[in-house]
């Protein structure tokens, strides 16, 4: 696993593809701001895997037929496909992943939302898109990460 963020984590390329991840329980109960609210700490786990998924970018440039999947209950399909993802269907092992996992995911949507937030897993999508299809999206995604970084700055630690 090589994280490229607090927040996001990839595992190593194994047959052309790159599964990606949230951060851990553990990431998320020390890398939050607790001081945050539910907004705030939403915007900036989508921040932090903006900055992840950059990175990653950056450094797979060169292949840019590799593949790059991720399952989320956090970002939607509209964000998804507007820094170049598409959604395709959850395989049933990753379902079954997440079944097993769900009071991980639990605590981990609790702290996201900064309250008790049982996640729904039928709203779980995962997305798919080539490093060619991020590379074309890069500047928007540069430009929504310094957005939300700025938009976190001014709502948490200027008050």
């Amino acid at each position: 696993m090589i994280y490229y963020s607090p927040l996001f984590i990839a595992e190593k390329p194994k047959n052309g593809l790159i599964k990606i991840h949230g951060g851990t329980l553990f990431d998320y109960h020390f890398v939050i701001d607790k001081k945050m609210n539910g907004k705030q700490r939403t915007d900036f786990i989508i921040q932090q895997y903006l900055d992840g998924l950059l990175h990653l970018i950056e450094k797979h440039e060169n292949n840019k037929k590799m593949k790059i999947r991720g399952t989320s209950y956090i970002v939607n399909k509209r964000t998804a496909e507007k820094i170049g993802f598409e959604i395709v269907d959850t395989d049933v092992l990753q379902k079954i992943i997440l079944i097993f996992n769900y009071f991980n995911i639990l605590i981990s949507n609790s702290i996201a939302k900064n309250k008790l937030s049982f996640p729904k897993l039928n709203k779980t999508k995962t997305f798919d898109a080539d490093v060619s299809q991020l590379l074309k999206r890069k500047e928007y995604i540069e430009k929504l990460n310094k957005s939300l970084i700025g938009s976190i700055a001014n709502n948490v630690y200027k008050k």
